[in-house]
């Protein structure tokens, strides 16, 4: 195994388990989707690997490359996804939190439009910053902001009640 290969396995093996929580919230909890994603980002990543470590580093990038997977995914209008009557997930909800609670939201993110969707994700579930939600997004801060504004609004409305529930999922 090369030098570069036994870097890129260790970094993987450190940080897929991030990026996969991150995808399967922009995916809004469908697992395979979420899979897909986290593949797509690391081959990605793999590709350019020798570039990317000595620039703004692999997690950024990494974040970046799986927004970007997530947006161009979304925008494919042939893409059609399996409508589920009963979801089986594998791992138990976290402790204190009502599964109805999380599959509200997870519903509500899925009705948000994409670039809304991601900068709810990036924003309240992964903390990110406006400046680095916009750098990862490729946009303004303004941008963020003003997306960030109509998700909430919107979030509310589909919600009908105060967004506590997304803290509660943190």
């Amino acid at each position: 195994m090369s030098d570069r290969e036994a870097e890129f396995l260790e970094y993987v093996t450190a940080h897929r388990g991030r990026m996969l929580r991150t995808a399967r919230l922009l995916a809004s909890g469908d697992d395979h989707w979420a899979e897909d994603l986290v593949q797509v980002a690391l081959t990605r990543l793999y590709v350019h690997w020798a570039k990317v470590r000595h620039d703004e580093g692999p997690e950024r990038y990494a974040h970046r490359i799986l927004v970007n997977a997530f947006l161009d995914e979304r925008r494919r209008m042939f893409r059609r996804r399996e409508a589920s009557t009963e979801r089986l997930y594998d791992a138990a909800p976290p402790s204190g939190v009502d599964p109805a609670d999380r599959l509200t939201v997870l519903a509500a993110l899925a009705a948000l439009p994409r670039r809304q969707h991601a900068v709810v994700v990036l924003r309240f579930f992964r903390d990110f910053d406006v400046r680095t939600t916009a750098e990862l997004m490729g946009c303004t801060e303004g941008t963020v902001k003003s997306q960030t504004s109509r998700a909430l609004a919107t979030m509310r409305d589909l919600l009908h009640e105060p967004l506590e529930t997304m803290e509660s999922l943190r």
